[in-house]
């Protein structure tokens, strides 16, 4: 939160004078979306589960619905998942507690989803993609997990799927603002709030640490009016 940084050039993205910084503040997270639906080497109009509509969720949910795939989003949490509704990032939305997560996909894509998205860390997640996943479909892991999780490997090999990592971005700066600045993707709606520095601590880390369903990006600024 330095005034002012250096960095090497190569760091540096020209944005278009139709991005507002504020918007520009998201390309960072969005790449990350980015990267990971350009990981799962889709096919036009594929049919994509994300599971966890977090803030990195709801992004990889809006680059596959702005790329046109039907996608389809699971997440327990009431908030997030209408979050994730008014933003229009998805085509269906579905509760992992009450519906059956499987079920529902084979209803949508009887042969299952193209690509799953795993977006939570949490070993029911991931249980999840693997689940919905079609014959030779991909599960694409891109929540940073703290402990190991347990693979059903007869699922993997029967289904002969694709279990891929992914971590940040690489080179997706440029098709990311390319896809923002086109309007395929309205990151405005995403910044659930604006603050200044002197509400860092309350209104911002306290909020992400143990509000988190109540926010996806918030803003700091010396004025608290965003950049």
């Amino acid at each position: 939160m330095a005034e002012k940084i250096s960095v090497d050039e190569r760091w540096v993205h020209k944005i278009p004078d139709n991005l507002p910084l504020d918007e520009a503040a998201l390309i960072e997270p969005l790449s990350v979306g980015y990267h990971a639906v350009e990981r799962a080497n889709l096919s036009e109009k594929s049919t994509i589960l994300v599971v966890g509509a977090g803030p990195i969720g709801l992004l990889t949910a809006a680059v596959a619905k702005a790329q046109g795939h039907t996608v389809i989003i699971s997440e327990p949490s009431g908030l997030r998942r209408k979050k994730a509704q008014e933003a229009q990032v998805a085509d269906y939305f579905f509760n992992p507690i009450e519906d059956d997560i499987q079920a529902k996909v084979h209803e949508i894509n009887e042969k299952g989803v193209d690509a799953a998205f795993e977006c939570t860390s949490v070993q029911p997640g991931f249980d999840a993609c693997l689940d919905a996943i079609r014959m030779g479909g991909t599960v694409v892991i891109v929540a940073i997990w703290g402990k190991p999780a347990s693979v059903d490997m007869a699922k993997l090999v029967i289904k002969e799927a694709n279990l891929l990592g992914t971590i940040a971005y690489n080179n997706t700066h440029p098709k990311t603002i390319d896809l923002v600045s086109t309007g395929k993707i309205k990151l405005d709606q995403f910044i659930t709030a604006k603050i200044g520095l002197d509400d860092l601590i309350d209104k911002g880390f306290d909020t992400l640490i143990h509000h988190n369903e109540t926010a996806v990006k918030i803003l700091v600024s010396p004025t608290g009016k965003g950049l």
